[in-house]
């Protein structure tokens, strides 16, 4: 039996006109790919985006991958990532990212995807390609991703060092004896381009009296 041309593809998100290329010689490739949709052989991820299935290509699906494809540039943060390196405790159900674009929020089959705007400056600070299970994303580092919730948290993190650790341990349950290995340079550079300077200086404070 003929192997499927999507197996080349993998679990990297592709394009309608790459589905198109596929099937260029079918009398209408559009009505193949609406057939693969239906059948699940391929999940759009946003308006001319799709992932090949798992079960088609024998490689799960990263949901990190598809954040990085759907709008970008951009970069996987905030509770997400906190949970993904163990320094919080519970499940986050929405992928969250930042973006030097506005800000964007797409759902599919897969979940909830939510994009947050900063600044050009202030975007390539503490990023890392995490390379996990042949699957390569980017990601922010623990530090960026903690600046990047307390900076874009709603419920603004108080403006003390006794406050900012109540609201690390009490309302992120963050594991705060990680804080110890944590690179303040980067810390640092966030307040140097980010806001919310005075809340990122007094985490400085604190991981220095550890």
């Amino acid at each position: 039996m003929k192997k499927s041309p999507l197996l080349k593809f993998g679990n990297i998100p592709i394009r309608t006109q790459t589905l198109y290329d596929c099937y260029s010689d079918l009398s209408s490739p559009a009505d193949k790919i609406h057939a693969l949709e239906r059948e699940g052989d391929i999940i759009q991820l946003k308006r001319g985006l799709y992932v090949v299935s798992g079960e088609v290509t024998g490689k799960l699906i990263d949901a990190r991958l598809c954040a990085n494809h759907i709008y970008g540039p951009s970069y996987v943060s905030l509770q997400w990532a906190l949970r993904w390196y163990g320094l919080i405790p519970e499940r986050v159900h929405i992928m969250s990212s930042m973006t030097t674009l506005h800000t964007r929020r797409f759902e599919n089959k897969l979940g909830i995807f939510e994009y947050f705007h900063v600044s050009p400056q202030y975007f390539p600070i503490g990023l890392r390609i995490v390379d996990d299970n042949d699957t390569a994303c980017i990601m922010a580092s623990p530090e960026k991703a903690l600046c990047d919730s307390i900076i874009h948290d709603i419920k603004r993190p108080p403006q003390s060092v006794k406050g900012l650790w109540e609201y690390l341990e009490e309302f992120l349950r963050f594991d705060t004896d990680s804080l110890k290995d944590f690179d303040t340079s980067i810390i640092e550079q966030c307040i140097a381009n980010g806001r919310k300077t005075q809340v990122l200086e007094n985490l400085i404070k604190l991981i220095m009296k550890l």
